[in-house]
């Protein structure tokens, strides 16, 4: 009985002790001590935390605390991105967009982007609204990255502003089935949430 109550609490304890790890390396990341929060970070990846992998790849793609090292900091954003953390998918989609750390692939980047948005990254709809503008790793469509950028919403300036430069160029069906579209796929992220 004594090691069922015993592994009862571990079991509660442990993503505990993986919290304050956590809060205590971002808290000395903000304060720019890279020392500790390398070592915070590395404790968490070691237990295969994502958020410390996210941590780690943060470090690597800054050069805080290490040297800079594009091809680690893909790495260790791979890890934390495969077990679902919209950040890390996020940075990831921008390293094979810019070709860094990893070679350039544009159907990468738009599927860790999809994946970032997905999971509620606020920084991805934009990321696909511009390779949907630009016609660069999609093929050239207003109304898809206006969507995008709808879908983005008034909390990204860059979408606001990406959003603004397109309503001029749009018909106002286009921009309708836009706005219906984003709002289509809104809903279905907020069911599959719910789900």
């Amino acid at each position: 009985m004594k090691n069922l109550i015993l592994a009862v609490l571990l079991v509660w304890a442990i993503p505990l002790f993986a919290e304050a790890g956590y809060k205590e390396a971002t808290d000395a990341f903000d304060k720019g001590d890279s020392l500790t929060a390398l070592k915070e970070f590395q404790a968490l990846a070691d237990e295969d935390d994502a958020r410390g992998q996210y941590g780690l790849g943060i470090m690597y793609d800054l050069g805080e605390g290490v040297s800079q090292n594009s091809e680690q900091a893909a790495k260790w954003y791979r890890l934390s991105a495969e077990q679902g953390y919209a950040d890390a998918q996020n940075n990831l989609g921008a390293m094979y967009e810019d070709g860094e750390g990893v070679p350039r692939n544009y159907d990468e980047a738009m599927k860790w982007y999809r994946k970032a948005a997905e999971s509620g990254n606020k920084d991805a709809p934009n990321n696909i609204g511009v390779m949907y503008m630009s016609g660069v790793g999609a093929i050239k469509d207003s109304v898809k990255a206006y969507m995008w950028f709808s879908i983005a919403g008034k909390g990204d300036p860059a979408a606001v502003s990406n959003k603004k430069f397109l309503l001029k160029r749009l018909t106002p069906e286009e921009t309708i089935r836009a706005e219906s579209m984003a709002q289509e796929w809104l809903k279905i992220r907020e069911q599959k949430i719910m789900n």
